[in-house]
C-alpha cells in the first residue's frame, strides 16, 4: 500500500465553500469543522485526531486553500482519511510491505565507484545504520553495488515489530514516508526523531544530489525535488504532532 500513489482528483474540483476552519474537541480527540459543520473522511466516517497538533495541521491545509480545494496538495489531510478508513484492516499488510522496504534499504546499497560518492554515501547513511542496530537492534548487511543481497530475517521481523507497535495514524505516517525515501531505515529516524524530514530526504538523494552536482539539475527535476520535499517535511509534522 503505497499512501503516495493511486489518489485521482476528481476532474472538477470542488469550489471552496466554506469561510471558517476551527479546531474542536470532541470525544475521543480533536475534530474540525468547516463554518460549523464537522468535517467528515471520504466515507462519511467522523474525522477524528487524535492530537492538537494533528488536527492543526490538517486545518492548515483546509484554510490555504483558496477558489478551489486542491486535493493533490492536502497531504496530511489524505493521510489522516486513510489512518482512519484503511490502516485498521490492514495493519499486517501495511507492516508487510514495510519490511519489504527494509529487506532491499536504499541505505544498504553502496556504490563501486568513483570514490567521492562512496565517501557521500558512508557518511550519510553509516551513523543512521549504526544508531538503528544500536536502538532498534535492526542489523543490516551492507552491499557493494545493486546486486540484492538478502537482509537478516531477524531484522526484517523487528521491523515488522516495529510498525505494528504503532497506532493507526504512526502507522499510516510510516507507510507514507518509507516509499517517499526508499528505505524503512530512514523513516524510522524520522519517527523516532532521530533525522527531521528535511534531512531524510537528503540523505535519500545522496546518488541524485551527486549526479546533480557533475550535470546539473533540470527544471522538471527541481519542480520533483520541491514536491517532494514537501512531502517529507509533511510526514516529520505528522510524527512530531503525533507525539505532541
Amino acid at each position: 500500500m503505497d499512501l503516495r500513489k493511486g489518489f485521482h482528483e476528481p476532474q472538477e474540483k470542488p469550489r471552496r465553500f466554506y469561510k471558517a476552519v476551527t479546531v474542536v474537541e470532541v470525544d475521543g480527540g480533536h475534530g474540525i469543522r468547516l463554518d460549523g459543520r464537522n468535517l467528515k473522511t471520504p466515507r462519511a466516517a467522523p474525522l477524528i485526531l487524535p492530537t492538537r497538533a494533528v488536527a492543526d495541521q490538517i486545518a492548515t491545509e483546509w484554510d490555504a486553500q483558496t477558489d478551489v480545494i486542491e486535493m493533490a496538495t492536502m497531504h496530511a489531510t489524505r493521510l489522516a482519511n486513510t489512518a482512519i478508513e484503511t490502516i485498521g484492516g490492514s495493519r499486517d499488510g501495511v507492516a508487510d510491505q514495510i519490511a519489504d522496504y527494509a529487506a532491499s534499504d536504499l541505505v544498504c546499497y553502496f556504490a563501486e565507484a568513483p570514490a567521492t560518492l562512496v565517501r557521500r554515501q558512508s557518511e550519510a547513511w553509516e551513523p543512521v545504520l549504526s544508531r538503528a542496530e544500536a536502538e532498534e537492534g535492526l542489523q543490516f548487511e551492507r552491499c557493494i553495488g545493486i546486486v540484492h543481497r538478502p537482509q537478516p530475517p531477524q531484522t526484517l521481523t523487528r521491523v515488522r515489530e516495529i510498525a505494528l507497535s504503532l497506532d493507526d495514524f504512526a502507522l499510516a505516517g510510516l507507510a507514507f514516508a518509507v516509499p517517499l525515501y526508499g528505505s524503512a531505515v530512514l523513516s524510522i529516524a524520522v519517527l523516532r526523531g532521530w533525522l527531521n524530514g528535511d534531512e531524510a530526504f537528503d540523505l535519500s538523494r545522496v546518488d541524485e544530489a551527486f549526479q546533480e552536482d557533475q550535470w546539473g539539475i533540470d527544471a522538471e527535476a527541481a519542480e520533483r525535488v520541491a514536491r517532494l520535499r514537501v512531502e517529507a517535511s509533511m510526514v516529520d509534522q505528522w510524527f512530531r504532532g503525533l507525539a505532541a
